[in-house]
């Protein structure tokens, strides 16, 4: 069963310029999710998916580069049509969607969810951070019932997708055009691992836990 890991990139990005390229911990921040894929025995192959050849000096030796049309680099592009072309070009029976901006995912969370979708007891697995608190949607509580509140734990979870990864089968995304299938296991991760940097305020959290984490060395 081969399994390979999609990593896309640009160079540039709008609200956070450069983001993918910050520094982060010693590294550029698009290292961080590289190094941590690599580290995954049961992934064969780790690309990243990127227009610029240059991206080449900001990541791992261990990662090969797959260079992308530049149209790819469109601000109204979605992210669908950047997944369909990799997967035009490399042929694997489970795909790992993973994104720079998770820096602090661990590669033994990616490992578990991927074993999942390996043994075959779900056809897909994503990363999401488990929220036990009072939700509303379009002016409705989604998760309890406001004429008998509960305690907190004993509420009935919410889980938010985090941009960390999305595993799935060839078939879930060329036949169903989904990244999320029918049977899809969630694999729950911590505050820190769940951090998505897309703006300033983002970066410097991600700081924030670098230091912290030099501090408790």
């Amino acid at each position: 069963m081969k399994v390979v890991a999609l990593i896309p990139i640009k160079l540039n990005s709008q609200r956070l310029p450069h983001k993918n390229i910050l520094p982060l911990a010693g590294y550029p921040l698009c290292w961080h999710i590289c190094n941590t894929l690599n580290q995954v025995e049961d992934i064969d192959k780790v690309y990243v998916f990127c227009s610029d050849e240059k991206v080449k000096d900001y990541i791992p030796v261990s990662t090969s580069f797959l260079r992308r049309d530049k149209y790819l680099d469109g601000d109204e592009i979605k992210g669908f049509d950047i997944y369909n072309e990799f997967i035009k070009q490399i042929d694997a029976d489970i795909y790992i969607l993973a994104h720079t901006t998770s820096p602090f995912i661990k590669s033994e969370t990616v490992r578990k969810a991927l074993s999942y979708v390996i043994n075959g007891s779900h056809d897909s697995a994503f990363s999401a951070q488990r929220i036990q608190t009072f939700a509303w949607y379009k002016g409705k509580a989604i998760n309890y019932d406001v004429n008998d509140v509960p305690r907190t734990q004993d509420m009935d979870p919410i889980y938010v997708e985090t941009s960390g990864f999305f595993i799935f089968k060839k078939d879930v995304f060329t036949v169903h055009n989904r990244r999320i299938g029918f049977r899809p296991y969630i694999q729950e991760v911590s505050y820190k691992e769940a951090i998505d940097i897309d703006n300033e305020e983002d970066y410097k959290l991600a700081e924030m836990y670098v230091k912290i984490d030099k501090m408790s060395e």
